[in-house]
């Protein structure tokens, strides 16, 4: 088996992965460990013996230890394996891998500067901020423009106060957000925001309706569900509030009126266009911990109307970058850091069971891993 000076065996470190859009990311992580509990790259010792096999392996045997080992049952060596920041089954893009001592370094990634692309689609408000999610309203977008979007995406810069999707994210005392409001009950205590900084953020591409093939989600929240997602937006939008700073019910009454109004002119509208709705490119960098589905969920706000994400890929964390993102220092990646997933893919497709472990010239995906794994850990 080579030998490299920079690598030593078991190899750990980190590396990334391109994921595709669709499993979830310990979905990918878990269909790819059968390949490194069988790989000479992770073999512990110059004269250790193969793997044992999944129907063979005992308990205890030294070289397959059940810590950090993966799913029982697998075979093979153990291997630790650990992802530095999940994606969501719609996001594609970089998802960084640690191995064995690599998981060590996971939790340094965290907290690094992440780059995104997102598409956004006006006019319609989701549950989880995104087209997996079910339609909780919608608005009407004609009145967008292209230099509405420019304008609003200022106040989006800097350091922010945001919320998470509120259907997604928020625990308040181990119970969600949503179930309080759909028991009529009022949270112990407000919904508390977090800091988070967009270094940068730009519109990249402004797409009208017959450009684009995106739509609206086909399910429908229930009418129980969608009022108990406007008490939730109440929580959230009063939280922090002072009592003296909540609108009072007689201000509420006065306004009943135009808020009727109002509705009557956007149903109107939402029923005379045949249109397609628009949608919108971002690139953004942003510190760790920032939700890109509520900054498209909080400019659809700002713009007077509502939105959803429909595409999302992490173009970059840290060091680990697309083709064509943008570096720390400023420059355009290579993508040369990161393993496109068709390589793991390939890889699966050509294992035979009958054949897991065969010591010899290096796999493609597994010269592949070498050379662009960091393993300074």
């Amino acid at each position: 088996m080579p030998k490299s000076h920079s690598i030593h065996y078991p190899l750990s470190g980190l590396f990334a992965v391109n994921k595709p859009s669709g499993p979830t990311s310990m979905a990918l992580l878990d269909s790819i460990k059968p390949l490194f509990g069988y790989s000479q790259l992770f073999k512990p010792y110059e004269d250790a013996p193969p793997p044992v096999a999944a129907d063979k392996k005992k308990k205890g045997n030294k070289w397959r230890k059940s810590k950090g080992g993966g799913p029982r049952g697998i075979g093979g060596y153990a291997v630790k394996v650990g992802q530095g920041g999940t994606l969501d089954p719609l996001a594609d893009g970089v998802l960084v891998v640690g191995l064995n001592k690599g998981t060590k370094r996971l939790a340094d990634l965290l907290s690094c500067s992440k780059e995104y692309t997102a598409i956004g689609l006006l006019g319609c408000e989701t549950d989880s901020y995104d087209s997996k999610g079910a339609v909780v309203s919608k608005s009407p977008w004609q009145h967008v423009t292209k230099s509405d979007i420019e304008k609003a995406l200022e106040g989006f810069r800097g350091e922010i106060d945001q919320l998470p999707p509120i259907f997604s994210a928020i625990k308040i005392e181990g119970k969600r957000l949503f179930e309080y409001a759909r028991a009529g009950e009022t949270p112990p205590k407000p919904v508390e925001t977090r800091k988070c900084t967009i270094h940068s953020l730009s519109l990249e591409e402004f797409i009208p309706g017959d450009k684009h093939s995106f739509s609206y989600p086909a399910q429908e929240l229930s009418e129980e569900d969608k009022a108990a997602a406007q008490k939730a937006q109440e929580f959230v939008s009063h939280s922090g509030e002072s009592e003296e700073s909540k609108p009072s019910n007689d201000s509420k009454d006065s306004d009943n009126q135009d808020n009727d109004d109002d509705d009557q002119i956007d149903k109107a509208l939402l029923e005379e266009t045949t249109q397609q709705p628009t949608a919108f490119k971002l690139r953004m960098t942003v510190s760790g911990g920032t939700y890109v589905r509520s900054i498209v969920h909080d400019l659809g706000k700002a713009l007077g109307t509502s939105a959803h994400v429909v595409e999302l890929t992490r173009t970059r964390q840290g060091d680990f970058a697309l083709d064509q993102a943008t570096t720390e220092d400023g420059g355009v990646s290579t993508g040369k850091s990161v393993i496109d997933w068709s390589v793991f893919e390939k890889a699966l497709a050509e294992r035979s069971e009958s054949d897991e472990y065969k010591e010899g010239e290096l796999k493609e995906w597994e010269q592949r891993l070498i050379s662009v794994i960091k393993t300074e850990v």
